[in-house]
């Protein structure tokens, strides 16, 4: 598992490549947000395969498998499993080192269960 903590206003698709940078994977799993030409061209330049569904507003859809798509859902149970811890989900350590701390230990936590 792999965080990076970024200010509230930057979006996530400017973090997309450190956060796939020496990770070895057949599939790259990531929502509409993310589909990008330039992310998809770094995936698919290590031999990997984007997974990303179209925005709505592209004018030529890609394509991708619908069916490793679905296995996305268990990001999405990890962060509402995350969400459950009342530290995190308010944000009440104000460094980020300390709301970094409390992140992977309740990563732990979750992974160990």
């Amino acid at each position: 598992m792999k965080f990076l903590l970024t200010p509230g206003q930057t979006h996530d698709v400017t973090q997309a490549e450190s956060m796939i940078a020496g990770i070895q994977a057949e599939h790259v799993l990531m929502d509409k947000g993310y589909d990008s030409d330039p992310l998809v061209a770094v995936i698919e330049k290590t031999g990997e395969k984007a997974v990303i569904p179209p925005r709505s507003n592209r004018k030529t859809p890609r394509d991708y498998d619908r069916e490793v798509y679905r296995e996305r859902n268990k990001i999405e149970r990890l962060f509402a499993r995350l969400k459950q811890c009342r530290r995190i989900a308010t944000r009440y350590e104000k460094t980020a080192r300390n709301f970094m701390a409390f992140l992977h230990l309740a990563s732990a936590m979750i992974w160990l269960a």
